[in-house]
C-alpha cells in the first residue's frame, strides 16, 4: 500500500471521528488533587530511526529495528500537548489504553507509529504495555478540548504525519538520507520552515538528528516550535544539535525464519552490535 493510500485510509478515518470534535467539552478530568490547566500547542514528535537503531543491542518482535527492511522515513514517537513556558501537562485524565478501540488503525500505526525498543513502556493507569499506551494515557489524555478518546488521538497524529511529511520536506531542499554526509543545521531548519510554515525542534545524538518535533496551534495550523526549551531544561546539552548533523542509516537484521520463531516465544534475545552502523 503505497504512502498517499494509508494518508487517504487515515482520513477515511479522521472524518467518521472529526464530526464529534465540535462537541468536546472544554474542562479536563485533573489527575488526583493537582489540577493541570489546558495546554497551549501540540508537538508532533518525530524520530529518526537511522540514529536510534544504531544503538540497538537487543531485538524482538516488537522492535521496528529489527525488521529485515530498514525503516528510511521518520516515525511518530507522539502528539504531545505543551505549554508556552516550555513545560507540559501529562496523565490529566484516568483512563487506561484499549487496543480495541484502535484497531481500525493497526496496520498504519506498527509501520509508521513503532516502538523502536524492546523494553515495554511505562504508562499512567496500566503499569507497563504498548508504546501506543504509554503515548496516549501520558499524553493523549490532555489533548482535550481537540481530542478526548483514543480513535481521536491516533487518527489525528496520523494525519498531521502523512499531510506534513518532514522525509519529503529535506529532500525537497536537497537534504538525503545519508550514512555520514553532513547537513549546516541551519539549511534544515530553514528547509523545514519554508516548506512547513513554522520553525521546528530538534534534538540530537552525537550530532545526528534522534528527534524532530512539529508544532501546531489548536486549530491543528503551523506555528513555530519553542526555541528556548534548552534554557528550560526539556533538551538536556547532551541532545544540542552541533551546527552541522548527520541523518545516519542503520544495516537491516536479516533473520532466519528459526530466529524469527524464537522472537515470538521470547520478550529479547542478544544481537550483536556489529550489526549496527552510526
Amino acid at each position: 500500500m503505497t504512502m498517499a493510500t494509508k494518508a487517504a485510509c487515515v482520513l477515511a478515518v479522521w472524518v467518521l471521528v472529526a464530526s464529534g470534535l465540535s462537541d468536546l467539552g472544554s474542562a479536563r478530568a485533573p489527575l488526583g488533587s493537582k489540577p493541570q490547566r489546558e495546554f497551549d500547542y501540540f508537538a508532533l514528535s518525530l524520530q529518526w530511526p537511522g540514529t536510534i537503531c544504531a544503538s540497538t543491542r537487543h531485538c524482538c518482535a516488537t522492535n521496528g529495528c529489527c525488521r529485515s527492511e530498514p525503516l528510511q522515513t521518520f516515525t511518530i514517537h507522539g502528539l504531545w500537548p505543551d505549554y508556552d513556558d516550555g513545560t507540559w501537562p501529562s496523565c490529566c485524565r484516568r483512563t487506561q489504553f484499549e487496543m480495541d478501540k484502535i484497531l481500525p488503525l493497526k496496520e498504519v500505526l506498527d509501520k509508521y507509529w513503532p516502538s523502536l525498543y524492546c523494553s515495554k513502556s511505562g504508562t499512567c493507569f496500566s503499569g507497563k504495555g504498548l508504546f501506543w499506551a504509554h503515548e496516549w494515557e501520558k499524553h493523549g489524555t490532555c489533548s482535550a478540548p481537540v481530542v478526548q478518546d483514543e480513535l481521536q488521538y491516533f487518527t489525528l497524529a496520523l494525519d498531521l504525519y502523512f499531510k506534513y511529511n518532514v522525509t519529503e520536506m529535506l529532500s525537497s531542499g536537497w537534504i538525503q538520507v545519508s550514512n555520514g554526509k553532513e547537513y549546516a543545521l541551519s539549511d534544515v531548519i530553514d528547509t523545514i520552515k519554508h516548506a512547513f510554515g513554522g520553525s521546528p525542534q530538534i534534538v540530537c545524538k552525537r550530532g545526528s538528528i534522534e528527534e524532530l518535533r512539529l508544532c501546531f496551534d489548536k486549530e491543528l495550523k503551523p506555528r513555530d516550535c519553542l526555541t528556548t526549551s534548552l534554557a528550560n531544561g526539556s533538551v538536556s546539552k547532551s541532545k544540542h544539535c552541533p551546527r552541522y548533523i548527520t541523518l545516519p542509516t542503520y544495516d537491516p537484521l536479516v533473520l532466519a525464519n528459526s530466529t524469527v520463531e524464537i522472537m515470538t516465544q521470547f520478550d529479547e534475545f542478544e544481537v550483536p552490535a556489529a550489526l549496527y552502523t552510526a
